[in-house]
């Protein structure tokens, strides 16, 4: 099978320090990848090598089968839409679109009809002739990825494209992006640091920590069933049990992840039960977050939705004493990170 891209033990190095270390992913043709990790984690190094902006320090990286290192950036099937769009803000966006076809040779009219049709594909069509002074966050962003659309690539790069809209655009950008996506059949690999971004879009997400890739699947499996502590407490927010917290708390051995909203209060049918004191509530609208001090000292975080009919969580307030109450079949088993 012929991947979209393909890593075989990469590494970069820069001194001393492993940016990437040891990487092996296969990404699928037509997939929505995501790259998720923090600040530093090796995501956006790996992106920069696939578009040939940084060079191997070893293993290999194919695209379509073509070994990357044989081929400069401009002969890969690959264009780049970075974060802060990069656009002219002299030249009507049509230009803007059009400016790279423009510095290949091609002629104005041909030019011009094909960053017509990338713009009318990103929703654009109606703001040919404006500036980007005169477009939202948003619709500049739809203006960066129109720009690289228009050399129709195989594989459409991302680097952190909506860290700078605020939340309510961010939120509307992914779906916008997904089904753009979709209707276009081509790979789209997306960095980002944001969880939620490549849980809801992605139909794989590769999570890094420290140049390495911690696990790879889809958004579901990541979220359900974390291979180590590291991804529990990266996507979403966890109960990481070490050892000594698994046996003490409910008579397990080894490590374990548990999700706060597996957890309910006072509920005297679970099978797990211990004893706590309510140390901080907070209102998150559709739930309320508690933090409990176990008899053991231990901190458990709590997520209890705000139902109707239920006993409500405003009930509840600093200095109580409850029952974290769960199942031991929602504990997953976590490995020693390497």
């Amino acid at each position: 099978m012929t991947y979209a891209v393909e890593f075989n033990n990469v590494s970069r190095l820069y001194g001393d320090v492993r940016a990437v270390d040891g990487v092996s992913i296969a990404i699928n043709d037509g997939e929505f990848f995501s790259m998720l990790g923090p600040s530093g984690s090796g995501k956006t190094t790996c992106l920069r090598l696939i578009a040939g902006f940084e060079q191997l320090s070893g293993g290999a990286i194919s695209i379509f089968g073509k070994q990357a290192s044989e081929l400069p950036p401009w002969e890969r099937d690959v264009n780049t839409v970075f974060q802060d769009y990069a656009l002219f803000p002299h030249m009507s966006i049509l230009d803007n679109v059009a400016y790279g076809l423009m510095v290949k040779g091609m002629d104005k009219k041909q030019r011009h009809a094909k960053a017509r049709e990338a713009l009318e594909k990103v929703a654009l069509g109606f703001a040919y002739e404006r500036k980007p002074s005169q477009l939202s966050g948003g619709q500049r962003q739809r203006v960066a990825i129109a720009r690289a659309l228009v050399n129709e690539p195989r594989v459409l790069l991302l680097d952190e494209p909506l860290g700078a809209l605020d939340l309510k655009l961010r939120e509307q950008m992914q779906l916008e992006l997904k089904k753009l996506q979709q209707a276009l059949g081509i790979t789209f690999i997306f960095v980002t640091h944001d969880q939620s971004e490549a849980l809801s879009m992605s139909d794989r997400v590769a999570v890094f920590n420290n140049g390495r890739i911690e696990q790879v699947d889809s958004p579901r499996e990541l979220y359900m069933r974390p291979r180590t502590p590291f991804v529990a407490s990266f996507v979403g927010t966890s109960n990481v049990f070490d050892t000594a917290m698994s046996e003490n708390v409910c008579g397990l051995q080894g490590m374990f992840s548990l999700r706060p909203e597996h957890i309910r209060l006072n509920d005297p049918g679970a099978e797990v039960q211990a004893p706590g004191v309510i140390q901080a509530v907070q209102y998150q609208g559709a739930a309320t977050r508690f933090e409990l001090k176990l008899a053991g000292g231990e901190k458990l975080l709590v997520s209890q939705a705000n139902l109707t009919g239920e006993m409500l969580p405003s009930t509840l307030s600093p200095g109580q004493q409850v029952m974290a109450s769960w199942s031991r079949d929602v504990m997953v088993p976590l490995v020693e990170e390497r």
